[in-house]
């Protein structure tokens, strides 16, 4: 059994005693002294061109203190995406600048082109109302195959056919899939929409910029996932701020699931508006809002291709997609769709041959970027279905034809043909474990009983692989990206013995504040609350790239182990001192520092306050003081895996959805607090659910947000998703970290969508509607109800 506090131990989140208790301190909730308020002037059509914009009424109504547009930015840099791609032609991507506020053009409904700052934010909404702005409007680009087709209507000017790059995956790959493709006995062969979604974390964002003109240093106080990122990204590229001018703080953030990780102009405008006015300017972003200007996900039109023979033994995948980018390249847009989609397209299978080709497309859309999973689900999902489908044509067992696949237990590490090494897995056990768990053996029964009631019922599997902890960075700098993807943790203990620990991964909902402490509870010994997890704040904490991806565990958890095995190192040193003995000898066990085969012994709280209070010290050949940093920069992805199963009822009258029952069986490596595991799971599967069938952004062919308020864009409620059954019991752990842990922050987004549209077609199919093999996402009452009529 697991140790109070330790590792294993479903420990209690101590950050929900301030989160539950209104002490949570956001930055909405920071009013710093003097601090005035800013709103933005959005576009209301998707693609024009600025021709004037009158800011002078604006200018002196009450409480203005200033008005800002594009034309004030027309010195700084453009903020920069973060990966660099190249076509499979050998030609680099286009990079379309990505003004602080539009400038010449307006690219979507959203795109902010001024800024008011006045003493009161209503004065400055009123004041926003008062900007003459003549905007010529042309025809707005929605359509990716239109954006591709047709070059006379641009969204920048310069990228002739709206295409950022043209990636093929990899291409040595294609000649013999094609080949393949030729003789195979069976293709199945399915085009599909991996639908837009709106990221609506609980709290939206905020950003509030402090110039200091006595010392010339700036603050910024924003909802970030990764604070050090932005600070670099202001610094190096967009407003060129010597990096040790700005301090970048990341407070309490109500959630993210990706949109948080960027940089965005609002942060770098209230920073230029709190110099020019010197003192700070605060803004807050409402919902509707967020709507317009949050970076939303997805986005895919996909063709994929399986080869199979007659028995379902796969020969070769392949596929063509358009990924939408939006209106500008948002910092982490184009690696979402290559690296973190094509790299997954072999799944958990031993598909012999892959070949993944995915155009980027511009478009008069607010940017897309990476969302809870980021390109792994919309590998998932495109991958499950098309083995679903071929199963169907083939007339073989669901389960069955991925068990003939999947590859063998023996076989790890596994090198797949799309150039990612799985150091360790067991698909067969996770399905098995889903098998038993979901009682498929009584599905028939079920079904049968839902008939009486007159419901059609389905069952829908998937299984799911994703790479977590992006690494290494010399890999990932070869491939394009520009950042380096380690963490790192510095651990300061205390002279009294307490520990803080300043961590570069930022949390904003994973529990990091609980888990941290555990980790480092259990590896020195000590008593969990003596523990204080510091993150967030670019001043204190170590150069670290934050959280997304599932890493904080993987990558940052693993610094922290480094620079506690330092720790326990020096400490042994001290302890030799103290105790006239070989370094050699001291043994260190359950908080304590003894000789080897004795009971002579030190603790680390004593060992720790002579560190600080160094009478009796090795002074000749140790440093005072107990603190220690390590960075970790892993040398490869993290694998998890799971099998998640549905089941679901149809209304045949409606073509309403209910889901009744869904399991899932996870591997996530060595597991560090269960309950937070659980928790994460569900968070993620009711996501993916509220993807599958009830959220979808649409936009009209004007460019029109249709979907801009919660009456139009529906989140899931409580009554859409059942209680999830989910167990993490199969565990392989990963052979390159020091925890062994993987990551599990997304896996209930990746593995739920393909299993509730594989349920729903298998309703449907088993009630005599065979010609219905596929429905795009969101699985609406109406969209259901049109495939069942033909």
């Amino acid at each position: 059994m697991p140790k109070d506090g330790g590792i294993g131990a479903s420990t209690l989140r101590r950050e929900d005693i301030r989160f539950l208790t209104g002490k949570g301190r956001y930055t909405a909730d920071i009013s710093l002294r003097g601090q005035a308020h800013a709103c933005f002037l959005r576009s209301e059509v998707a693609h024009g061109r600025i021709r004037s914009i009158d800011t002078s009424a604006a200018e002196e109504m009450p409480g203005v203190l200033a008005v800002l547009t594009g034309e004030d930015f027309t010195e700084v840099g453009g903020n920069p995406t973060g990966w660099l791609v190249q076509s499979r032609n050998g030609a680099t991507m286009k990079e379309p600048k990505r003004p602080v506020l539009a400038h010449g053009k307006v690219r979507h409904v959203g795109d902010a082109y001024a800024m008011v700052v006045a003493e009161t934010y209503e004065q400055a909404k009123d004041a926003c109302e008062a900007i003459e702005a003549d905007i010529e409007e042309l025809p707005a680009i929605v359509d990716m195959a239109q954006a591709v087709a047709d070059s006379s209507n641009r969204v920048h000017d310069e990228i002739e056919d709206n295409v950022v790059f043209d990636w093929g995956w990899i291409e040595e790959n294609r000649a013999a899939v094609d080949a393949a493709f030729e003789t195979a006995p069976h293709v199945t062969t399915l085009e599909l929409v991996n639908n837009r979604l709106s990221p609506n974390a609980m709290e939206p964002r905020a950003s509030i910029g402090d110039f200091d003109s006595g010392t010339g240093d700036y603050k910024l106080y924003t909802t970030s996932q990764n604070p050090h990122l932005t600070r670099l990204l202001i610094s190096a590229f967009v407003m060129g701020i010597p990096e040790n001018k700005l301090t970048v703080i990341a407070p309490d953030v109500g959630g993210g699931f990706g949109s948080k990780i960027y940089h965005y102009g609002e942060e770098a405008a209230v920073l230029a508006a709190s110099k020019r006015l010197n003192r700070p300017v605060k803004w807050v972003c409402d919902r509707s809002e967020a709507f317009l200007s949050d970076a939303h996900g997805r986005d895919h039109v996909t063709k994929i291709q399986l080869a199979t023979d007659m028995e379902g033994n796969f020969l070769a995948l392949r596929t063509e997609t358009l990924a939408n980018m939006g209106a500008y390249l948002s910092n982490f847009a184009t690696c979402t769709p290559t690296f973190l989609h094509g790299t997954l397209m072999a799944g958990p299978y031993k598909t012999p041959l892959v070949y993944v080709n995915v155009k980027a497309v511009l478009t008069n859309t607010v940017p897309v970027d990476a969302y809870r999973g980021a390109g792994r689900p919309e590998a998932t999902y495109s991958l499950e279905r098309v083995v679903d489908k071929a199963a169907d044509e083939l007339g073989l067992d669901k389960w069955e034809i991925r068990r003939r696949n999947f590859i063998d237990p023996g076989a790890f590490p596994y090198t797949t043909p799309v150039g990612l090494v799985y150091d360790t897995g067991n698909y067969h056990a996770t399905m098995d474990k889903l098998h038993e768990l979901s009682d498929a053996a009584g599905f028939e029964a079920r079904a049968e009983e839902s008939r009486q009631r007159g419901k059609w019922r389905g069952f829908g599997l998937s299984t799911w692989i994703e790479a977590c902890g992006i690494a290494p960075s010399n890999l990932v700098g070869v491939l394009g990206c520009r950042v380096g993807l380690y963490d790192a943790a510095t651990i300061r203990v205390n002279a009294t013995g307490n520990i803080s620990v300043l961590v570069g991964a930022h949390s904003h909902g994973q529990g990091h504040e609980t888990v941290f402490a555990q980790l480092i509870a259990e590896k020195l010994g000590v008593d969990a609350n003596s523990v204080e997890i510091v993150h967030g704040d670019t001043s204190k904490i170590p150069f670290g790239m934050g959280t997304y991806g599932s890493r904080s565990l993987a990558v940052c958890g693993s610094a922290m182990m480094k620079a506690a095995d330092k720790i326990i190192d020096k400490g042994k040193k001290i302890a030799a001192h103290m105790l006239e003995a070989a370094e050699g000898d001291i043994e260190f066990t359950d908080g304590s520092f003894s000789v080897a085969g004795t009971d002579r012994q030190k603790s680390f709280a004593e060992i720790a306050f002579s560190a600080y209070v160094p009478h009796n010290y090795p002074l000749e050949t140790l440093e005072p003081g107990l603190e220690e940093t390590a960075f970790y920069d892993p040398a490869n992805f993290t694998y998890p895996a799971g099998a998640y199963g549905c089941e679901v009822e149809v209304d045949p009258e409606t073509g309403g959805v209910d889901i009744v029952r869904f399991t899932c069986a996870d591997d996530f490596g060595n597991v560090i607090n269960p309950m937070i595991v659980q928790g994460q799971v569900h968070g993620g599967v009711a996501q993916g659910i509220g993807q599958a069938l009830l959220e979808g952004v649409v936009y009209n062919e004007d460019g029109q947000l249709l979907t801009g308020s919660y009456m139009d864009y529906a989140m899931p409620r409580a009554d859409d998703v059942p209680s999830f059954t989910v167990d993490h019991s199969c565990v392989t752990p990963c052979t390159h970290n020091p925890l062994g842990a993987k990551g599990c922050g997304e896996a209930g987004a990746i593995g739920t969508p393909p299993a509730v549209v594989n349920a729903v077609v298998d309703a449907l199919r088993r009630a005599g509607h065979g010609h219905v093999t596929h429905i795009d996402m969101p699985l609406t009452p109406s969209r259901v109800w049109t495939a069942m009529q033909g």
